[in-house]
Formats: structure tokens, C-alpha cells, sequence
């Protein structure tokens, strides 16, 4: 049985809320209005959110969005050219940017001033190695502090960071360095898991990586003819001028997981991290001071929305170099004074099994984020509780569209396991296996909204997203490929995928339903 546990705002979070903030200043009266309004009018939305998070650009603004070549070719910032890591750096330079816990460590942190003072080093270095504007670097490593430096580094020399997971085996780091063809590759000699050291640059050896440079210098490293260490590859610490692109242009590329064949190879471009920024600002309610600890990689599309959400909204990453389901986890993020934490279901489950988070103060956090997988409320109940009943922000999105178009608020009711509203600035309906409006169907998102891809680097991307899709009220539809129920009270529960469905004796069924029943009996953990 479902629990019916929830939480609901009290007067004084909604009204220091950024939605709030932003509903007093269009003289609405509800969320719903707002999501309507952000909805309606697309062109003063986003002006607004580009003045809540202090966007920089040069030139004239012309028009926000520009469809001429049609929804699916929209074009946003017309006019204007820029570098999103200038937005990055509008923080005090005093202020802790990224606090990190390295194994048998104390906690440590890096200012703002600190981090650009690492990434200009970053930068002066690439273009010392000849770097132009437009090649490819990739990054096949861990979250730490150097691979968020290195990620932003890259793009202010207006270059393309090639983010590639580190669990991935040679085999598949090949793939997506056959189809990106970096430049430069940087990764760490090994990486620290369950106690164990597991080789890293061994591995892209492996996959006849591009010139490497290996973060750790080790003795037991062994590099290849022209490889360097990070130390022999950083050159001067002086300022580096962010070189300044079309909004469009691609600045970072993210993979699908590609279990079925070759990844899906996504551009996500300069004003693909607004999109990121203003679900932190409006969904997660980030805000200056705040401290964001996401266990990810960037690899994964949470990894640059971990960075971009965070420091665009001026608040601080927290790190740690480890896993989340060590109980040190805990530790951290009670000490490192976390506000906002996400997770994927899975590692709720783990702590929940081993209770090995119950012993720490989480009371700092004001709310949780859940994404990746489909939750369950028994879970996502627990999960409030470790925190003194904090809401969770379930969260779904996609690679493609550089954030969440189904979330939650801090202004509404949260109920686990269940989204409250459509992301604002973007909408979508659900359509039935007959192409009708249904309660329970296939996603489909009403193009345009900010942060949805253009393009695939290897694939077509109008046949990928659009071939063939319903029209709806006259508007041509944009593929997503999850199920969604919308409840009676308006909400949203995920179902899964509209191609993870079995047939069992005529009767559909998908693993999201099974594993609800399985997580019930507890001989199964």
C-alpha cells in the first residue's frame, strides 16, 4: 500500500521562494497561473529569467527565440554572441565556490576567485597546446575539483568538452571518441572505489586515446610518448578573456547510454545551461549560499547541470571523492552544511537496506531531488524522514533538453514519488496509443523550449525527435519516449518508457509496475 505521507509549505517558504518572487512580479496568483503565464509568453519569461540569473552576453538582443526554419531549428539569443562561463563567475570571489572531501582528508574549500584562477590556467594551457575554437577536448574522469576547472575551462576557449563517463570499458570510451575525434583527452591514472584502485588511464590507452594528460603524477604510472601529467600541462596563471560564440554553438557533447548500440552523440550549446540554471532557480529554489551536492560524473547530463545550476545561482558544489553509499557520505554532507541534495532511487534504496544515514544531522538540507530512475514512494518517504521531512523534488528530463519538463516546486504540496507541475517555460501533453489526449500516455513536448537540442552529431535529429509525430492544436510535436499518468489532482506519476512494456497473456505491463510489487516482499532486497 502506498504511503500517504507528504509535505506542504508553510506561508513563509512560499513567500521566500524565487517562483514567489517571480509571481509578484507578473501579478499572479498561483503556481498554476505562473506555469501558464511562463507558458504563454515564452519571449518575457525568459527575458526575466535571463535578468534572475544574471546572463552575460554582448550585442542587441533581437528576439529570444527565432523559429523561421521551423519549431524544430528554433534559435534562442538572436543577436547576441557569448561565453556561458561568464555567468559562471558573478559571485563574490571570496565566496566558497566547490568544497570537496578527498579520501582521509579534511574538508576542503575553493573560493570562487580560486576556481577562475584555475580554469584561466586551464584555458591559457589549451591554447598553448594549440586549441582553437570549435575542437574537441575530451574528459573521461571523476567529479573533483580539477574536472569542473577543466570542464569550464575548456569551453571559455571556446572549444567543445567531450564529457565521456569513467565507468565506461575501453570499448565504449573508443565509440565516443571515434565519433567526437578530440584534440585532447584528460583523465586520472586511477580511481578510488569500495577501497579498491581501479585504472583509469590504462583504460583509454586501451581505447587509442587521443594525447592524454593525466591528472595524477604517480610512480606507478607509465605514460605513452607525448602524454603529460597535469602538472607539466598547466603554463601561465594569468586572466584569460572567455572567447565569445554564437548562442548555438555547441560547447559541450553528452552521450545516451547507448546499451543498444552507438550513443546518441548530443551538442548541448551555450544557452543549453539556462535551461539547467532555471530549473535550479525556480524547481530546486538554489539561491546564493546555497550548498548543491549531486553524486554524478560529467559524464552524465547531472554532471554540467550540477555545475551550471550551482554557480550561475551563485551558490557552492559539494564534492566527495567516494561513493554515496559510504557511510563517510553522510558525514559529509552534514558537515560540509549541504542545502540541496540529489540522488538517484537506487541510492535511497541502499541506505534505507543498510540505515547507515540515520546516524547523521542532515537538517541543514531544504530539499532533496531524485532523478534517473522511477522512485517509489516507500523509499522517497524514507528519504524525507532523514532530513526531518524535507520535501523531494522528483525530477525528469533528458540529455536533450538540458533539464526537467515534469518536476515539483517548493511552493506546492509534495507527495513521494509524484510530480506536481509541467517545468516552467515548457509544456507537453500526453497522447494515448490512438494519438488522443489521455491521462495515461506517451510524452510529447511542445516545441520551443529553451535548452532542447537541434542536432545530433550522429544521427538525423529531425527523424530521431520529430519524424512522424501527431500534430496538436496545429503544433508539431517533439518525441520524449517516457510514459506519464496524470492524476486526479492534477500531478504526475512516471510509468516508465513506452518501449519497456511486456505483454503477459494480452495484459501490458512494465517493469516500473513490477518492481513496485517486488520491493513489497522483504525476502527481496
Amino acid at each position: 500500500m502506498e504511503s500517504m505521507h507528504f509535505w506542504e509549505p508553510s506561508k513563509a517558504i512560499v513567500e521566500q521562494s524565487n517562483i514567489y518572487a517571480m509571481m509578484l512580479k507578473n501579478n499572479l496568483n498561483s503556481y498554476t497561473d505562473l506555469w501558464q503565464w511562463s507558458v504563454e509568453n515564452k519571449t518575457t519569461f525568459w527575458r526575466q529569467t535571463l535578468d534572475n540569473l544574471g546572463i552575460v552576453y554582448d550585442g542587441q538582443l533581437n528576439s529570444m527565440v527565432d523559429c523561421t526554419d521551423g519549431v524544430a531549428q528554433s534559435k534562442w539569443l538572436d543577436g547576441v554572441c557569448m561565453n556561458i562561463v561568464d555567468s559562471c563567475f558573478q559571485q563574490d570571489p571570496d565566496t566558497t565556490a566547490i568544497i570537496v572531501q578527498e579520501p582521509k582528508k579534511e574538508l576542503r574549500t575553493i573560493s570562487y576567485g580560486q576556481l577562475k584562477t584555475q580554469v584561466d590556467q586551464v584555458a591559457n594551457s589549451l591554447i598553448a597546446e594549440g586549441v582553437v575554437p570549435g575542437d574537441s577536448i575530451a574528459i573521461n574522469m571523476p567529479m573533483t575539483f580539477e574536472a569542473v576547472a577543466i570542464y569550464l575551462g575548456v569551453i571559455k576557449t571556446g572549444a567543445v568538452a567531450v564529457t565521456i563517463a569513467d565507468s565506461f570499458t575501453p570499448a565504449e570510451i573508443a565509440i565516443r571518441l571515434k565519433i567526437t575525434s578530440p584534440r585532447l583527452l584528460f583523465t586520472t591514472g586511477f580511481i578510488n572505489r569500495a577501497g579498491k584502485q581501479l585504472p583509469l588511464y590504462q583504460k583509454v590507452k586501451e581505447a587509442n586515446a587521443p594525447k592524454t594528460v593525466v591528472i595524477q603524477k604517480d610512480q606507478a604510472i607509465s605514460l605513452r610518448e607525448g602524454d603529460l601529467f597535469w602538472t607539466d600541462f598547466l603554463k601561465v596563471r594569468t586572466p584569460f578573456n572567455s572567447v565569445k560564440r554564437a548562442p548555438e554553438d555547441p560547447m559541450t557533447i553528452l552521450f545516451s547510454s547507448g546499451t543498444t548500440g552507438e550513443p546518441k552523440a548530443i551538442p548541448w550549446t551555450h544557452t543549453t545551461p539556462i535551461k539547467s540554471a532555471s530549473d535550479g532557480y525556480y524547481h530546486h529554489n538554489i539561491k546564493p549560499g546555497d550548498v548543491i551536492c549531486w553524486p554524478t560524473n560529467l559524464g552524465w547530463m547531472m554532471g554540467p547541470w550540477l555545475v551550471f545550476s550551482a554557480l550561475i545561482n551563485k551558490a557552492s558544489i559539494a564534492i566527495y571523492y567516494g561513493a554515496p553509499t559510504e557511510p563517510n557520505f553522510g558525514a559529509f554532507v552534514a558537515q560540509a552544511g549541504v542545502t540541496m541534495l540529489g540522488v538517484i532511487p537506487s541510492f535511497v534504496r541502499h541506505w534505507k537496506q543498510t540505515k547507515s544515514m540515520e546516524s547523521y544531522n542532515w537538517n541543514a538540507i531544504q530539499c532533496f531531488s531524485s532523478t534517473g530512475e522511477v522512485s517509489n514512494p516507500v523509499e522517497m518517504t524514507y528519504l524525507m524522514k532523514l532530513a526531518g521531512n524535507k520535501p523531494v523534488i522528483e525530477y525528469c528530463g533528458g540529455t536533450e533538453i538540458g533539464g526537467g519538463y515534469v518536476t515539483s516546486t517548493l511552493v506546492q504540496k509534495n507527495i513521494p514519488s509524484t510530480f506536481s507541475t509541467q517545468a516552467l517555460g515548457g509544456s507537453f501533453v500526453l497522447l494515448d496509443e490512438t494519438n488522443k489526449v489521455a491521462d495515461l500516455g506517451e510524452v510529447f513536448i511542445i516545441p520551443p523550449v529553451m535548452g532542447l537540442s537541434t542536432q545530433l552529431l550522429n544521427r538525423d535529429h529531425f527523424e530521431v525527435y520529430y519524424k512522424n509525430t501527431p500534430e496538436y492544436d496545429g503544433k508539431l510535436l517533439r518525441r520524449h519516449g517516457d510514459q506519464m499518468r496524470r492524476l486526479p489532482n492534477g500531478y504526475y506519476k512516471a510509468t516508465g518508457r513506452v518501449d519497456d512494456a511486456m505483454n503477459l497473456g494480452g495484459i501490458k505491463i512494465s517493469a516500473v509496475q513490477i518492481e513496485r510489487v517486488l520491493i513489497q516482499i522483504d525476502l527481496i532486497k
